[in-house]
C-alpha cells in the first residue's frame, strides 16, 4: 500500500527533491522538558528524537553553521496566545514562571553562547517573530529542521520556511510526535509538498562538507 501511495504521488508530480543550498542553518524547535517529563500533559515519548537532535546539533556546531532555537512562553493567562492558547489547553504549561523545568531546554540541547533563541506564542517559528529577517540578513538559504512536534510546530515552521523562500530539510530522526501514525503521515505530506525529509546520516554527511 505504501509503495502504491508513493507511486501515486510521484506520478501526480509531488515529491520533487529540493536539495541543499549553499548556506544552511539548523533550527531546533521547542525541544523542552515538557515533552520529556511523564508528569507533564505534553509528554510525548520522544526520547529517540532527542538523541537524534543532540547528534545533529553536535554535527552542526562542528560544521560551524548557524544554530537557532525556539521555545514557547506566554504571559499569565495566555492572552498573547490568542485562539491557539484557547484551543490547546496543555499550552498553559508554558505560562511564564509556572513550570520553569518544563519550559527549560532538554539536556544536551541547551543553546550555546551566540545561538539565538526565538520565543514564540504560535506554532510556526516564523509567525510574529524576527526569524525570517534574521535568516535572510545572514544569507541563509537552507534550513535543517529538528524538534517537536512533527504534526504541530515542526510542520508549521517547515511550511512557513518554504513560503519565505528557505529550503526546509526536515531531519526524520530528529523530530518527534506523540503518535507514530501522526508523525509518519505528516512526514509523508511534508516530503510530498513542502520540504525534503532526510535521514540523520545524510544530514551529518552533508554537514561534514561545510
Amino acid at each position: 500500500m505504501a509503495t502504491d501511495l508513493n507511486a501515486d504521488y510521484a506520478q501526480a508530480g509531488f515529491g520533487n527533491r529540493l536539495g541543499w543550498g549553499k548556506r544552511p542553518a539548523l533550527l531546533i524547535i521547542d525541544f523542552v522538558n515538557a515533552y520529556l517529563d511523564p508528569a507533564c500533559p505534553l509528554y510525548a515519548g520522544v526520547e529517540k528524537a532527542l538523541a537524534g537532535a543532540v547528534t545533529l546539533l553536535s554535527a552542526a556546531r562542528a560544521a560551524g553553521i548557524p544554530v537557532f532555537h525556539t521555545n514557547v512562553a506566554y504571559t499569565p493567562g495566555g492572552v498573547d496566545g490568542g485562539v491557539f492558547f484557547r484551543k490547546v489547553k496543555a499550552l498553559s504549561c508554558f505560562e511564564r514562571g509556572l513550570h520553569p523545568h518544563w519550559a527549560s531546554f532538554a539536556e544536551g540541547l541547551e543553546p550555546a553562547a551566540g545561538e539565538p533563541v526565538i520565543t514564540k506564542q504560535y506554532a510556526s517559528a516564523f509567525f510574529g517573530t524576527s526569524l525570517a529577517s534574521t535568516l535572510a540578513s545572514s544569507g541563509i538559504d537552507t534550513l535543517l529542521i529538528s524538534g517537536l512536534s512533527t504534526s504541530g510546530c515542526v510542520r508549521a515552521s517547515a511550511l512557513d520556511a518554504c513560503q519565505h523562500g528557505f529550503v526546509p530539510l526536515v531531519v526524520r530522526d530528529a523530530v518527534g510526535d506523540r503518535d507514530a501514525r501522526v508523525h509518519d503521515a505528516n512526514l509523508f505530506d511534508l516530503n510530498a509538498k513542502y520540504a525534503d525529509v532526510i535521514g540523520l546520516e545524510e544530514a551529518i554527511a552533508q554537514l561534514a562538507k561545510h
